[in-house]
């Protein structure tokens, strides 16, 4: 693997944890302070162009981070809507 491969690997490690700790932060609290609607539709949206893209340019580092960001966002907006239902 060439060096450039490394840092798009590290980069998608480091923020698909920041990502994933949000999302079991907003679960293990169930609550939707802060935290916007628009945040996991936007992710959505954007994930599903890029894994896309990424497909297009066979690109394995992005295609993986992009797929894994999409499910994040699916799992965080279905944690959003669970919660926002807890708190009407």
């Amino acid at each position: 693997m060439r060096s450039p491969e490394w840092i798009g690997w590290a980069s998608s490690f480091v923020l698909l944890t920041t990502i994933i700790r949000q999302v079991y932060t907003q679960w293990k609290t169930k609550s939707d302070v802060g935290v916007s609607r628009w945040l996991f539709v936007g992710q959505l949206t954007a994930s599903m162009g890029f894994t896309i893209y990424s497909l297009l340019l066979r690109n394995w580092v992005y295609v993986f981070s992009n797929v894994a960001l999409l499910i994040t966002a699916l799992v965080g907006e279905w944690i959003y809507l669970r919660n926002r239902r807890h708190t009407v």
